[in-house]
């Protein structure tokens, strides 16, 4: 008999259903498929995979201590976008600050966490979690919120990560998000003989793993075929910029117009671990992400959407704030976070610039804890209690 590590290893058949579910399956659908008390409102979340280098994002341009500890990879005060006396963006993120102008952008300085880890895998993991640095959790901070939110089991198209793997971001104890990439791909790609098979077969009574495999078949199957038609309501016209990143915040823009019931969104673009040459890879990764950011709010903004989101853009680590001999940078630790939304309380730059004088052997500190991000937006945003999902209170921000 398989186990259920076996069957979740073939799941992708069942998470790309969308086609004929038998109606045994359709019965125990009926029967565990419950929802919570879910809000109207959006999350998209973007995580910059590799460890951006914040200080080249948001730069100090006033600040001598960056331009020495950055004699070939820092951005010359004249390049740089100001937002403020001190602070200013990328000159490649010039699509970032037309949205900052019209106050649709909030900019967090410092964020990170006690003990920081400087491991790619380690890192993303507690950002995805929530957990502390010297604890590990099984299951990600948004498949926690599902879990709470559901009542007996719940549809996994509550979240949608755009993509064909699921992070652990989006995976609950009882319910895990939905990974798909490209609706009308997710729906053609399992057979509907693979599952007039599986229609034919009687399960045998008290089998856990086959009452967990015809659960996950109703639920993905099901959530498969009507991701699929609601992504025909609206096709968006607008001119994304090529690459993963444009196509699949166009793939979000055209869910949420049509009004798909859908909370959280999550994408990742990978290529921020600059070790060398970091100055062309970065600025190119930057203005892509600017761009399709840009192109995404005008078209949420035309359909009367854009209210209803708040973009988080976060990535696992910055860098060390000195060059390294290759003309890039080493893993850090504390980095910058932005929120984009038609609803922010507090746009424009939140708190104090990085402290380049009281640094951690090399390394940044941090001053704010990216679970405070994440208690505001789970309390004002969407509407859970903090606690409940991340274990304890944290301080909110007031941010939305």
């Amino acid at each position: 008999m398989a186990s259920r590590r076996e069957f979740i290893k073939q799941s992708a058949l069942a998470t790309v259903g969308g086609m004929l579910v038998p109606n045994f399956l359709k019965a125990y659908e009926r029967e565990t498929a419950g929802f919570g008390q879910f809000t109207d409102k959006k999350l998209v979340i973007v995580q910059l995979s590799g460890g951006n280098d914040g200080l080249n994002t948001v730069v100090p341009y006033r600040n001598d201590l960056y331009y020495q500890a950055r004699p070939t990879i820092s951005i010359a005060p004249d390049k740089v976008l100001k937002l403020n006396d001190e602070l200013g963006l990328n000159p490649a993120l010039d699509g970032l600050r037309r949205l900052y102008d019209d106050g649709l952008v909030s900019i967090i300085n410092n964020v990170g966490y006690p003990n920081p880890d400087r491991s790619h895998f380690r890192s993303m993991d507690i950002w995805q979690t929530a957990s502390e640095s010297t604890e590990y959790l099984k299951t990600g901070w948004i498949g926690r919120y599902l879990d709470a939110n559901c009542q007996g089991e719940c549809v996994p198209y509550r979240a949608l990560e755009i993509d064909d793997t699921l992070s652990l971001s989006m995976k609950g104890e009882k319910v895990k998000a939905l990974a798909v990439k490209d609706p009308e791909k997710l729906y053609k790609q399992v057979s509907r003989e693979f599952v007039k098979k599986i229609s034919a077969v009687t399960p045998p009574a008290q089998n856990e793993n086959l009452a967990y495999m015809y659960k996950t078949l109703a639920e993905t199957s099901s959530s498969a075929e009507f991701l699929h038609a609601k992504s025909k309501t609206y096709k968006s016209q607008s001119q994304y910029p090529a690459g993963e990143l444009g196509q699949r915040l166009k793939t979000i823009a055209e869910l949420i117009i049509s009004e798909m019931p859908t909370n959280v969104y999550y994408v990742s673009i990978s290529g921020f671990d600059t070790h060398f040459n970091q100055v062309n890879q970065q600025e190119r990764l930057l203005k892509n992400y600017a761009d399709s950011i840009n192109v995404f709010v005008d078209d949420l903004k035309k359909n009367n959407k854009m209210n209803e989101v708040v973009v988080m853009t976060f990535s696992e680590f910055g860098r060390r704030v000195k060059q390294n001999a290759s003309a890039g940078t080493d893993h850090g630790t504390a980095n910058n976070v932005f929120l984009i939304g038609g609803n922010l309380k507090r746009p424009k730059v939140l708190n104090e610039a990085p402290n380049l004088t009281d640094l951690d052997e090399g390394d940044l500190k941090f001053s704010v804890d990216f679970r405070q991000i994440y208690a505001s937006l789970l309390q004002d945003w969407l509407g859970v209690s903090e606690k409940t999902i991340l274990g304890k209170p944290f301080e909110t921000l007031k941010l939305v």
